[in-house]
């Protein structure tokens, strides 16, 4: 039994197979429909989500699948003192598999330590977030043909944004070499994660101010709202929340082929007129992250594709 709480639980050559399973199940639904058959899928999440539980949700059901689970913790056992770990203990004798989101950093790890079924982490706090990577490399790979040698840029909340870590570190294992960042100084790269990037994977990480500096150069551009959950007090949110915009006047410069790229929810840092861009592709992001999963949950479960001989 196999659990995903964060990227580097596959190897590269699992990601890129998943990847490909996930554009053929795009292409090719139907062939999949039946792959779980009698299964279920426990929907835990502790924090609120909408794509995330939601492509889980559909994932399942397109592959023939049931689900059962909550999307608000007040409703839940947890509200009278359960324990996470006794909650886990339950779910593996109602479900075949279980996803889960957590405010608190690590909570899905500790799940896997007490869990009989497969366990796959939706986000736990400002910490990992590896479906979504799964998401943004199938995305990258749809719509440039290779997930390696781009120029990536990441903008606005790089200090919690946990779809970052995952993604920059999984970019940097795929061997890519350089990295623009864009950031107020208070949401920066966290220092851990930056001497992990250039000692471990030799990447170079380019600091702007601006976006406009580097635009010409990037060939996939990924915002990121500035998270108020994450923030202690709300006078520092309000300070930061307006840091950066893109809009199509920031775009006239850029590559015709570049990509620009939201793991959602979009706040305000993204114009609604940048929609109409054909270079936009967060919505196109959001619907492949169902055959993603739809690949992950078949890979987990040994079923469809990865059924044991």
């Amino acid at each position: 039994m196999r659990h995903l709480i964060e990227p580097e639980d596959l190897s590269l050559d699992e990601i890129l197979e998943l990847v490909d399973l996930g554009l053929s199940m795009y292409k090719d639904p139907k062939t999949y429909s039946k792959s779980c058959d009698g299964k279920i899928l426990a929907s835990l999440f502790f924090e609120p989500s909408t794509r995330t539980k939601f492509s889980f949700d559909s994932a399942m059901m397109r592959l023939g699948g049931n689900v059962i689970g909550f999307s608000d913790a007040e409703t839940t056992s947890a509200k009278k003192g359960e324990s996470l770990a006794d909650t886990i203990r339950v779910m593996g004798y109602y479900s075949d598999i279980v996803v889960m989101r957590h405010p608190k950093e690590g909570a899905p790890k500790l799940a896997a330590e007490y869990s009989s079924v497969p366990i796959i982490n939706g986000g736990d706090g400002g910490h990992q977030h590896p479906t979504q990577t799964l998401t943004d490399l199938i995305t990258i790979k749809r719509f440039k043909g290779t997930v390696e040698g781009h120029n990536v840029a990441f903008c606005g909340d790089l200090k919690y944004g946990r779809t970052v870590h995952s993604l920059i570190r999984t970019l940097a294992r795929f061997g890519s070499k350089k990295f623009y960042l864009i950031s107020p100084d208070e949401l920066k790269l966290p220092s851990a994660l930056k001497r992990q990037l250039t000692e471990r994977y030799g990447v170079e990480l380019v600091e702007v101010n601006y976006m406009e500096e580097v635009i010409d150069d990037i060939d996939v551009f990924y915002m990121t709202r500035i998270q108020k959950e994450r923030f202690f007090n709300e006078a520092d949110y309000l300070k930061l929340k307006n840091s950066f915009k893109l809009t199509r006047e920031k775009l006239k410069n850029s590559k015709k082929d570049m990509i620009v790229m939201h793991p959602l929810p979009r706040v305000n840092e993204i114009d609604y007129d940048v929609d109409e861009d054909p270079r936009a592709v967060y919505f196109e992001q959001s619907e492949m992250g169902v055959y993603v999963r739809m690949a992950l949950i078949t890979k987990l479960l040994e079923v469809g594709p990865y059924a044991r001989s």
